[in-house]
């Protein structure tokens, strides 16, 4: 099979830095252009130091963008959208890692993102990028949104409990705690290594963007309520998903272990942590740095009449660009894993 041509657009940033990581090994894929408005003509490796000698590849500038296979978009989010149709014009298939085309209602848009979407005629052609979910539909596609990393993790850890109808009236209430990336590489006074060391600050207890994603997705079967709040902790990459779960009934473990089991026994990046002892007896951050993995695990609390769900997950991969390229696989018949091998560091 020929490989597949591809050209990032928007690639000085972190997520753009994860997908060359991950592209320039991939046996199927070949980067034949990265764009930045910020640094073109420069080598990759002088914005990605990592890269240095893996590429001969330098940034270039978006008005030299030619025709490819696939394009991959990390742009600012409303810039996908505004430029869409120049983009549908290079490529006959697209992986958009911005928010501009997860949303199927246009009217979340307006709630959510405070403006009105440009392309409300497109919404629905785009398919949503988790493959745990939707699998075949991003097999068949040309156009994929990529999922938010706070979203990505709470529908893991959501998704079989609503499936099952087990998540009673009250819903879920998420706590999602996040290293610095998630923030991106344009500093701010809130990123001020001053300001962004030792810290916890809680910077948005409710309203949350990607709380719209997550209500999108569980709700396939009608209105569900989940109640999301973000923290921002002293980590550079990775995130920590806990979701307070209040069945409609009592639970036992075995029925749990049996639903998770049954949503994700055959699933390549998602693991069951659950152990009765060990340093690691649930989902931690930190063992999936550079991973395409999300751990998720569990604990009932019979007498507070909660199940309490974790997942974890690095959010530049399996949030971001691991993800991404997870559905690039699937779109162009390579096997699921391919690029995404790598297990993780211990200790790091």
């Amino acid at each position: 099979m020929d490989r597949v041509r591809i050209t990032i657009v928007g690639g000085s940033g972190y997520t753009g830095g994860e997908l060359l990581r991950i592209l320039l090994h991939h046996p199927g894929a070949e980067v034949v252009k990265v764009t930045s408005e910020r640094f073109p003509g420069r080598p990759v490796g002088q914005v990605h130091p990592n890269l240095r000698g893996r590429t001969e590849l330098r940034f270039s500038s978006a008005e030299t963008l030619a025709p490819c296979d696939l394009l991959f978009l990390c742009l600012p989010h409303g810039e996908t959208a505004r430029r869409i149709d120049g983009f549908l014009s290079l490529a006959p298939r697209i992986v958009d890692l911005s928010a501009d085309f997860r949303l199927k209602d246009p009217a979340d848009y307006e709630k959510w993102y405070g403006f009105a979407h440009p392309r409300p005629d497109l919404l629905g052609r785009f398919v949503y990028g988790v493959p745990e979910l939707h699998r075949e539909a991003i097999r068949r596609a040309s156009l994929v949104a990529a999922a938010g990393c706070n979203a990505t993790a709470t529908i893991l850890a959501l998704h079989p409990l609503h499936a099952a109808g087990l998540v009673g009236e009250r819903g879920a209430v998420v706590e999602v705690k996040v290293g610095s990336s998630e923030g991106g590489n344009a500093p701010s006074p809130a990123t001020h290594h001053p300001e962004r060391a030792h810290c916890l600050r809680s910077y948005k207890p409710a309203g949350h963007r990607h709380q719209a994603e997550v209500l999108q997705e569980l709700g396939a079967k009608g209105p569900v309520r989940v109640h999301f709040s973000a923290t921002a902790v002293d980590l550079v990459r990775g995130l920590l998903a806990t979701a307070h779960v209040f069945p409609n009934e009592p639970v036992e473990e075995k029925q749990v272990w049996r639903i998770y089991r049954q949503a994700y026994g055959d699933e390549p990046f998602v693991r069951l942590v659950k152990s009765r002892e060990g340093t690691y007896r649930y989902p931690e951050p930190k063992l999936l740095w550079g991973t395409n993995g999300c751990d998720v695990g569990f604990e009932a609390d019979p007498q507070g009449g909660r199940l309490v769900v974790m997942a974890a997950l690095d959010n530049l991969v399996k949030g971001g660009a691991g993800q991404a390229v997870q559905c690039f696989n699937l779109m162009h018949g390579f096997p699921e894993t391919a690029g995404l091998e790598f297990p993780g560091l211990h200790p790091v």
